[in-house]
């Protein structure tokens, strides 16, 4: 057993604890140290993940490949992005920062080591890991209504979701004779009279991933919890959970389950649809701009199965450029979110009239952010896309990208929308609206990374393709 494969996750967990074990010893009101103490701690796991060796632990368990390896770093710049977010609002929100803190890099943990489970137990009990952290963190403003609505909601999708998950996985075991992977043989799995239970068991672990990712029709849930829940948490969600759930995903269905894909991807593809056509339209009706990004972001889920409907390296490389630019996209609208809510108490989208006059260069970034939603170049969005429809073209899927294309057109109105309103629109109040250092900091760093993603693309494709090769040596 090689405990060296595991050791960013053993460090970060231990820093969570100290993270909470910190916050018990009296000091003053403010806890702005606890979060810069939490980026340290992920900047060190961060550094960790890139210089640890390949290999397996746990008799096969766990695998560190390129593949987790580029997820965790996913993760972890996920809850980096947020912990920034979040230094600012914590102060005005929070009473417990430290538990808030903590948890997050908890969740993260979990996260880390769901990119490398080779198990199916493995793989469960971190998603679990993943997961539970975030039922707390959807309610952690407990005297909001709203807040504490989204935790409950949360929790209890989220736990029927599990249980559809974990049905699926009993009947793969049962199946298979197995937990292992790698062991599990896909071929042998379709012959004969076991195709139907095979078929169900798919059916059983797309359902659960589709609630994990916020896909329709199993969407119900994200936008009461994205509206309800800390706005820096809903920007965790909408990145670090779906990433979480696609690399669990890949692991399953590219691995044992490729051979079988006849079985699985036509749901894969009805689900694609479903969540663009329901994600899009549903969000040119949104006023609140979490509810809003909420469904852009059950949009976004069902681009990514476009790509992961063509089953081949393509795919891969597709998702990881996607959420790569997704994530620094959509965290970055999330904490110019969280600013202008700090100072004027507004989600609403209306109330983003002439924000050109009140900050100019967040209001400029955010509109980087928009254009990269939609994909339009020259930001990191456009090249995501790309590579996810160019997947499904390569293996002839037209009908599926000529949908995906309809629908990122629909999307340019409502992302549009808000570009609209901040430059050409006016407001009564053109008091100027002041963002953190931290803030700042991460927005500023959020937009650089859009356009750099898109200007200097082979570096992230090199990323990609080396994650592809996990699944598709030839690639």
């Amino acid at each position: 057993m090689n405990v060296l494969l595991i050791l960013p996750q053993i460090f970060l967990f231990t820093w969570a604890v100290v993270v909470l074990v910190w916050d018990f010893v009296p000091r003053g009101k403010s806890r702005r140290g606890l979060a810069y103490f939490s980026l340290l701690g992920l900047v060190i796991a961060g550094v960790m993940t890139i210089v640890i060796p390949r290999g397996e632990a746990f008799s096969g368990a766990y695998l560190s490949d390129d593949y987790g390896r580029l997820f965790n770093l996913i993760f972890l710049a996920s809850a980096f992005l947020t912990i920034l977010a979040s230094v600012d609002f914590a102060e005005i929100r929070f009473n417990y920062r430290g538990e808030f803190y903590g948890l997050l890099l908890m969740a993260t943990t979990g996260m880390m080591f769901l990119s490398g489970a080779n198990e199916l137990l493995t793989l469960y009990v971190s998603l679990e890991l993943a997961t539970i952290p975030l039922y707390v963190m959807a309610a952690y403003m407990k005297r909001d209504l709203k807040s504490t609505e989204a935790g409950l909601k949360y929790l209890i999708i989220g736990g029927a979701s599990s249980a559809i998950l974990l049905f699926g996985i009993s009947l793969l075991y049962g199946l298979s004779g197995t937990t292992y992977l790698s062991n599990i043989r896909g071929g042998d799995l379709g012959a004969g009279n076991m195709n139907t239970g095979l078929i169900f068991a798919e059916v059983m672990l797309i359902a659960g991933f589709g609630f994990k990712l916020a896909a329709a029709p199993f969407h119900m849930w994200a936008p009461d919890v994205y509206e309800g829940a800390p706005t820096p948490v809903t920007a965790y969600l909408s990145v670090a959970s779906k990433a979480a759930g696609l690399v669990a995903f890949v692991r399953i269905f590219f691995n044992p389950l490729a051979i079988t894909s006849a079985d699985w991807v036509t749901i894969l593809e009805i689900v694609a649809v479903l969540a663009m056509v329901i994600g899009n339209f549903v969000a040119l009706a949104q006023t609140n701009i979490k509810r809003m990004l909420a469904y852009s972001s059950i949009a976004q889920i069902g681009y990514v199965f476009v790509a992961l409907s063509a089953v081949n390296g393509y795919s891969i490389v597709g998702m990881m450029i996607f959420l790569m630019a997704y994530l620094f996209a959509n965290i970055g609208a999330f904490m110019v979110a969280i600013g202008f809510s700090n100072m004027t108490g507004s989600d609403q989208i209306d109330d983003y009239a002439g924000m050109i006059r009140r900050n100019p260069m967040v209001t400029v970034m955010m509109a980087i952010f928009m254009l990269s939603l939609i994909g339009i170049p020259p930001t990191a969005g456009f090249l995501g896309k790309y590579w996810l429809f160019a997947a499904a073209v390569k293996e002839h899927i037209y009908w599926l990208v000529v949908v995906a294309i309809l629908m990122s057109v629909v999307s340019l109105f409502y992302y549009a929308n808000i570009v609209r309103k901040m430059f050409f629109h006016e407001n009564p109040d053109e008091s100027k609206i002041y963002y953190g250092p931290a803030l700042g900091i991460g927005i500023f760093a959020s937009g650089v990374a859009v356009i750099l993603i898109c200007l200097a693309p082979s570096i992230f494709y090199d990323w990609a393709s080396q994650a592809a090769r996990v699944f598709f040596p030839q690639f």
